[in-house]
């Protein structure tokens, strides 16, 4: 299962825990859900690149094992953006688990 719109909130949620390059992202997500959540370097990097434009997070570079890669980290408008999109997140999913249910409230 894939919910449209859920990807920039998994990459800021990524990222407070500490700056990384997109492939890392990409499996720290995988890994974390078990494998249920898997978005590919073709939907990450769009949204990376759209988050960093809106200055949730910032990029640099990094030579790692003689390889240049780009590196992410949230910046504290990221770390704001992500604390609301928490509080959201926590709405939605028990309203939609409440009707799932069946429980009225």
């Amino acid at each position: 299962m894939n919910l449209k719109g859920t990807l920039p909130t998994l990459i800021l949620h990524v990222l407070s825990r500490g700056p990384n390059h997109g492939y890392r992202i990409a499996q720290e997500i995988k890994s974390t859900s078990r494998g249920v959540l898997e978005f590919r370097e073709g939907t990450l990097y769009p949204d990376l690149h759209a988050l960093e434009n809106k200055g949730l997070l910032e990029s640099y570079e990094e030579v790692e094992q003689g390889r240049a890669r780009r590196y992410y980290r949230i910046t504290e408008d990221g770390r704001r953006a992500l604390a609301e999109q928490r509080k959201h997140w926590r709405v939605f999913s028990k309203a939609v688990t409440s009707i799932l249910e069946g429980s009225p409230s």
